[in-house]
């Protein structure tokens, strides 16, 4: 009997998780795919990624990086894969995923940022994304799995690489 009781308390406690994390999963869906349709698929597609790796999540590991690696690599895979995919089990349901996209949609510098981010190469668009959310070189270099010296060139690549796409949408819009 206890086992049924252990996975209802391990599928609460991940929706608990995934509930005060989902900003996360929008986000980077929000940088690798400009179609509604297809951030949504992808967000399914993350959810599910991240519930089958839960049972083996080590608590070392911080939740929030947990989080930013499988829905990176999960968000870059499906890009390259670029297909439907049809779940055969049943992923968790979250109640405002829709309101929460939204609110990051209508926040007008992310929108600039996005524009120029969608520029990028895929691994720049993630490495970025976790500066701008304030991630140290040592996080950074965890979740994307690369040297910490590396993730300093890249961002000073990207930086430039941004600059210089901001100020042309910029001279766009006057």
């Amino acid at each position: 009997m206890s086992n049924i009781s252990d996975s209802k308390a391990l599928k609460n406690k991940f929706l608990e998780i995934l509930s005060d994390y989902q900003g996360i999963l929008h986000k980077v869906s929000l940088i690798y795919f400009k179609n509604k349709t297809e951030r949504e698929d992808n967000f399914q597609e993350i959810v599910y990624q991240l519930w089958k790796s839960y049972p083996k999540l080590k608590k070392e590991k911080s939740i929030g990086s947990w989080i930013y690696a499988v829905s990176i690599n999960t968000s870059i895979s499906r890009l390259k894969k670029n297909s439907r995919v049809e779940y055969n089990e049943k992923v968790p349901e979250l109640a405002d995923q829709a309101n929460i996209e939204d609110e990051i949609s209508k926040n007008e510098a992310f929108q600039l940022l996005l524009n120029a981010i969608y520029n990028l190469d895929e691994a720049s668009k993630s490495i970025m994304l976790l500066y701008l959310e304030e991630k140290s070189y040592d996080e950074i270099s965890e979740i994307i799995g690369i040297s910490k010296s590396n993730v300093g060139v890249r961002i000073n690549r990207a930086k430039e690489l941004l600059k210089r796409n901001l100020k042309h949408s910029h001279h766009e819009h006057r």
